[in-house]
């Protein structure tokens, strides 16, 4: 059995990660994408006041 608990580490974050890259690819977009990209290139820039 110890395969078994060498096995179950990688297998859990391996689907932990998967989730992850899922949840950020779907979150692009939408209709907040130019009010999250304008904000985000005056952060890069640091022009203006970006707090709201």
């Amino acid at each position: 059995m110890d395969y078994v608990s060498a096995i179950v580490p990688p297998l859990v974050m391996a689907i932990g990660f998967s989730f992850v890259i899922r949840a950020i690819i779907r979150s692009q977009g939408g209709a907040q994408k130019a009010k999250e990209d304008a904000y985000a290139e005056a952060l890069a820039t640091g022009q203006g006041d970006t707090t709201e």
